[in-house]
């Protein structure tokens, strides 16, 4: 096994992938490239360059960490797997080199439209749902034990897709889309336990520059929530408040549509419930580390370095992978 907090050699290839089976089927030469991870949305992209990589339409590739330290621990891991668009070309004399944009696993359920009408009743379950929902991409798919049932009906908006619906339902359970390197969905509860630990005295992986910052900026002092034909504004007219209108001088709106209402609960409710979440203050970390497998956007890490101010848990927000020496990681996290 690879010591992380130690130095390592690192090598990268990609394979194609066969969506029927998932499995490997050909081996692709790289030569760098960035890998992505995001909390919302898509979730994972990567840009990656390749030698004389030619295919006529998209295909779905998976990329390979082999790690090795002269202690003779050593490991073989893949670090994302996604779906390739048609490659640009860069061509030198003889030597052709292609840059190839990749999208996660999640891209065919952005990509598919939900019909009108169409519906989550109450009482279903959850992490059932999702998984139907994300059963159009080649994915496995996989759900932990107890997901909560849904308290009330989600109605499909205009312009609905099956990942913005997911994303809907996973707002109303609490849960969330967790993707690992081989491109297995899981989907799982909010993290509640550090995947891992920081500290200078005794897993000191962190490069020494670290940007902390409190965003108070963007809090809004309205907020709007619109469910079907109903409409819910909160206001923040508390003279306490440091983000009232009084206060502040002026209106900072956010706006959220199909929402989904806890139970008994009516939308004007929902809009001051949420108002009051933005404005909880988020202090931010920015800095670069060394590469660990098992840490994704959504999990916890638990950091110690009070001269810095980061003390607690805190929640990995992005990250920014480079396929280069040690897979060097830029990494976000935050904490309410």
């Amino acid at each position: 096994m690879v010591d992380w907090g130690k130095g390592y050699s690192a090598k990268y290839y990609a394979c194609r992938v066969d969506p029927a089976t998932w499995r490997d089927i050909g081996v692709i030469e790289l030569t760098g490239g960035t890998i992505k991870r995001e909390l919302t949305g898509k979730r994972q992209s990567a840009d990656i360059t390749c030698i004389d990589y030619k295919i006529p339409v998209e295909e779905w590739i998976r990329v390979y960490m082999d790690a090795e330290q002269a202690s003779g621990g050593n490991s073989h891991a893949a670090i994302f797997t996604g779906l390739a668009t048609s490659p640009d070309d860069d061509i030198n004399g003889s030597l052709l080199v292609n840059t190839l944009s990749c999208y996660s696993v999640l891209k065919p359920a952005e990509d598919v439209m939900l019909q009108r009408g169409w519906y989550a009743s109450a009482g279903q379950n959850g992490g059932a749902l999702v998984k139907s929902l994300l059963s159009v991409s080649p994915a496995p798919v996989t759900v932990a034990d107890a997901s909560p049932v849904l308290s009330a009906s989600i109605i499909a908006e205009d312009g609905e897709t099956h990942l913005s619906m997911v994303d809907r339902v996973l707002t109303a359970i609490g849960w969330r889309l967790r993707i690992e390197g081989d491109g297995t969905i899981n989907v799982v509860p909010t993290a509640s336990e550090a995947s891992a630990i920081f500290d200078p005295l005794g897993n000191d992986m962190i490069e020494p520059k670290i940007k902390v910052s409190a965003d108070w900026y963007s809090c809004p002092n309205v907020y709007m929530a619109v469910s079907g034909d109903v409409t819910g504004i909160a206001r923040d007219e508390d003279a306490e408040s440091i983000f009232s209108i009084e206060n502040r001088g002026r209106e900072v709106w956010k706006r959220e549509t199909g929402v989904a209402l806890a139970t008994n609960e009516t939308v004007a409710e929902y809009a001051m419930r949420k108002l009051k979440e933005a404005q909880q203050v988020k202090q931010t970390a920015t800095y670069s580390r060394r590469y660990l497998p098992d840490v994704y956007p959504g999990d916890l890490v638990s950091m110690h370095y009070r001269e810095q101010g980061l003390d607690g848990l805190y929640k990995v927000q992005s990250q920014s992978i480079s396929l280069g020496y040690g897979a060097r990681t830029s990494e976000q996290i935050y904490k309410e």
